[in-house]
């Protein structure tokens, strides 16, 4: 783009990393990175492209996050201490659903870019995203199983909303399309801040155990309107009326209308029985992920 995110943030003092992807904008950028004394650092890549599922040497604008985090000079943290790196971009509108699938996956398994830490994403999305990431629950059409696990994973806070009349859309002139949307609004890009939580391991919640926590969340709000009684019969769980009982869910309940925090509640019950230990089950997660990724 312009780069108004890079000459905002460089005003603001701060030391920025930058990311360029396309190879004839790099002299330019590397000419200013000479003239800041340390303050900017010029990169070839593409935050987009990071850590491709390949196997042998990346190759750029493709990038490795562990290459890139020793170049900034990020080392890992704990996940409870204070955010290491804050990352601002524009989602591509053309793999936007898909990138956040994919960032969403590496959270929950601590892996990628979240083996440093809660690292803080500022990304501008389109606004019928952002309607999707901050749905209440009963809301149909918005509340998905992207918005679950979005807000059990992370805060999310609006920090600016900007038309689309400000961008280029002329996909020929290299600029943004604006997406269509028959649903939700989507008359603005989103500038969202989506910080991880400190609490997210608590509990039942481990790394390891939380591509199924995904898969259960997905299973669920398939068929917003079913009930969530019968899922939990599909998975042959004999006890379903009681476990509902005991976390005071209605047994009519239908999914849409859960909130996030049931479905980790659920989630960390269901930890006790034998349900999500069957060979079955686990290897539809496996395949869940291999689709995504």
């Amino acid at each position: 783009g312009p780069g108004v995110l890079t000459r905002t943030l460089l005003n603001a003092g701060v030391r920025v990393v930058a990311l360029e992807s396309h190879s004839a904008f790099l002299p330019n950028l590397q000419s200013l990175e000479n003239s800041l004394d340390g303050q900017l650092k010029v990169i070839y890549g593409d935050f987009f492209r990071l850590d491709p599922l390949i196997t042998g040497p990346v190759k750029p604008p493709a990038v490795c996050s562990e290459k890139l985090f020793e170049s900034m000079g990020v080392v890992a943290v704990p996940w409870r201490a204070d955010v290491p790196v804050k990352i601002f971009a524009i989602l591509p509108q053309k793999k936007e659903r898909n990138t956040l699938w994919r960032l969403l996956f590496a959270l929950y398994e601590c892996s990628s870019i979240y083996k440093y830490g809660r690292v803080e994403l500022n990304f501008f999305i389109s606004e019928k995203e952002y309607e999707v990431l901050t749905a209440k629950p009963g809301e149909v059409r918005a509340y998905q199983a992207l918005t679950v696990l979005w807000q059990v994973g992370c805060e999310i806070q609006l920090l600016h909303m900007e038309p689309w009349s400000s961008f280029i859309t002329n996909l020929k002139n290299g600029g943004l399309a604006v997406p269509k949307s028959t649903w939700l609004p989507n008359d603005h890009l989103c500038l969202v801040r989506l910080t991880p939580r400190q609490s997210l391991f608590t509990g039942g919640m481990k790394p390891t155990n939380s591509a199924t926590f995904i898969f259960m969340v997905k299973q669920c709000l398939a068929k917003p309107r079913s009930r969530l009684i019968d899922r939990l019969n599909s998975w042959s769980l004999y006890n379903g009326r009681k476990l509902l009982r005991e976390l005071e869910i209605p047994e009519n309940a239908q999914t849409v209308n859960l909130y996030p925090e049931d479905y980790r509640r659920l989630f960390e019950a269901l930890q006790n029985s034998s349900v999500f230990t069957e060979s079955w089950f686990h290897d539809e997660v496996l395949e869940s992920i291999r689709n995504i990724n």
